[in-house]
């Protein structure tokens, strides 16, 4: 095979047996019929947790406000929205994940990794279509490490990126219909 040939093939034929793959990744503004759902609104969410900053309860209510006018075409009212969300955070968890040997066998062994978990039941009412709403638990958990810092250096940076994806979820499992 001449040389020219070579080029064909390292060239032109991985385009050619990849122009059928096609890899794309979206967000889903979710499947929302405008016509028949035109607000929503967020009761104040409660801490029954017994742990966590506190403000932890305003912080979730407000980002979840905040998340649903940012993804959706919905106008946020005070009461009575066509869809409502209320519900708590019902666990604050910090457990240990990992141990590790003091190296003394004096010292005890300490956790070389822990792990903050929260849990938000969430209840969901769709006026308009009744059969969609529930009621939900939504957990997350972030991993730190106690060697390098204190849960309190980084407690609410580990919230607000475990209400990120706890968002999402509540998202994905309301208006995006995943």
């Amino acid at each position: 095979m001449k040389l020219s040939n070579w080029r064909f093939v390292l060239y032109i034929l991985p385009i050619l047996a990849f122009s059928g793959c096609k890899i794309s990744y979206g967000f889903n503004p979710g499947r929302i019929n405008y016509d028949l759902i035109q607000t929503f609104s967020v009761e104040n969410f409660f801490n029954d947790s017994g742990g966590g900053p506190a403000n932890m309860e305003q912080l979730f209510t407000e980002s979840l406000k905040e998340f649903y006018q940012r993804n959706t075409k919905l106008e946020l009212v005070r009461s009575n929205g066509d869809i409502q969300f209320s519900g708590a955070i019902n666990r604050y968890t910090v457990t240990p994940q990992a141990a590790v040997s003091s190296g003394d066998p004096n010292l005890p062994d300490r956790a070389g990794q822990m792990r903050l978990t929260i849990s938000i039941e969430v209840d969901y009412i769709n006026l308009k279509l009744e059969e969609e709403s529930k009621k939900q638990t939504f957990s997350f958990f972030k991993d730190y490490d106690p060697r390098n810092v204190t849960l309190l250096d980084i407690e609410n940076q580990l919230v607000e990126e475990i209400f990120e994806v706890i968002l999402q979820d509540i998202f994905n499992a309301t208006v995006a219909n995943w």
